[in-house]
């Protein structure tokens, strides 16, 4: 039978963590499912960590080729997905998303008529390949006499995502830019109901597993009745094992990470390593919560990783011609265990293309 500390090793290994399969940004997106981008920073590092050798300039460039994406999908928060992927994902998530802001659309005054007339504005003025900015949209629907507050905006936009009109654009040096879906994933895969639920519980399962139910419901934001019929499409190529009262499900070719224990990791902040489950018990002890600083949430936390478990965070200080890492772990490290977060941070100066500077917290 699994423990807590099999499972994070498990998760290390599907998770691509601490072993790596694929040598490109969209390979690692489309394996993961969806992976929860709105910090772009943290997220390309998320994909960089999980390819040998990666740097944020190819990542930088996948996304500006538009061979990953960045839209609203699933939780109401961006997502990269995969030009591939992303039309039967919102097929089975939009919804949801749309219940779970509503209230906030009604604050705004907007409803689906004036979301039909926005999409239709935002859609002519993007056709022919044109890529603008938010501010550039705002400016075009304020000529067509929109006019709504700046988050009254925000939402027109989350709804065009999630209506499948507009996702992510070449960034312009640092500004998002948004593009037509229908440019940017001509090739974008349509998938009935069934088979579209079946493939996004296997592929949640497969790469994030082990994991429970009420994890996959967390993480893809559908309901408990849409997550058991998936589960129920997707068992026949899924095992289960049943802990302490829990069944956790993985896919058969599941293998534990072989990792030394001393192998560390820097996490960026909603890594899908803790932001894939509602149940983080397996890799972090909630009695360090009061350590993590900030807001308190290790969800919004950078966290160092040994050996699977969460022992402290980390915090970037990026400067011209060097990155500044301060590590605070929960923990007194060995020496050991020092000397790889400092490998790790090694790892993330190069992702980076620059030196970097690594102490702990406290020191002199």
């Amino acid at each position: 039978m699994m423990v807590n500390l099999d499972i994070a090793r498990r998760r290390l290994g599907n998770q691509l963590i601490a072993q790596h399969r694929f040598e490109k940004p969209v390979e690692v997106v489309q394996w993961l499912g969806a992976v929860q981008a709105q910090d772009y920073a943290a997220a390309k590092w998320a994909l960089g960590l999980r390819l040998p050798g990666a740097t944020e300039n190819e990542i930088e460039q996948a996304y500006n080729d538009g061979i990953i994406l960045r839209t609203h999908v699933m939780r109401p928060t961006w997502h990269f997905v995969t030009p591939a992927d992303i039309r039967w994902l919102l097929m089975l998530t939009a919804s949801r998303v749309k219940t779970a802001i509503a209230s906030y659309d009604r604050k705004y005054g907007l409803d689906e008529a004036l979301f039909a007339r926005t999409n239709e504005i935002l859609a002519k003025a993007l056709q022919g390949g044109r890529q603008l900015t938010r501010n550039e949209l705002v400016a075009v629907l304020r000529e067509a006499g929109i006019v709504t507050e700046s988050l009254g905006f925000l939402h027109i936009m989350m709804h065009a995502e999630l209506d499948g009109v507009i996702c992510s654009g070449a960034r312009r040096g640092k500004q998002f830019t948004y593009a037509l879906l229908d440019e940017r994933a001509p090739q974008a895969r349509q998938l009935e109901h069934d088979e579209a639920l079946a493939e996004f519980v296997r592929r949640y399962f497969t790469s994030h597993g082990p994991a429970t139910l009420l994890d996959f419901v967390w993480w893809s934001g559908l309901t408990g009745a849409e997550a058991k019929r998936g589960l129920e499409l997707a068992a026949p190529q899924l095992l289960s094992e049943t802990i302490a009262g829990q069944t956790y499900w993985f896919a058969p070719e599941t293998t534990p990470a072989r990792d030394s224990p001393q192998k560390a990791y820097l996490l960026s902040c909603y890594d899908e390593y803790t932001v894939g489950y509602t149940d983080r018990g397996a890799v972090f002890d909630a009695s360090y919560t009061p350590l993590i600083g900030g807001r308190g949430d290790i969800l919004s936390a950078s966290i160092m990783v040994l050996d699977g478990q969460i022992i402290g965070t980390w915090r970037r200080d990026l400067k011209k011609n060097e990155v500044v890492l301060t590590s605070a772990p929960f923990l007194a490290l060995n020496e050991a265990e020092a000397r790889a977060f400092a490998a790790a941070a090694d790892r993330y100066g190069t992702f980076l293309g620059l030196p970097v500077q690594a102490s702990f917290q406290g020191e002199e």
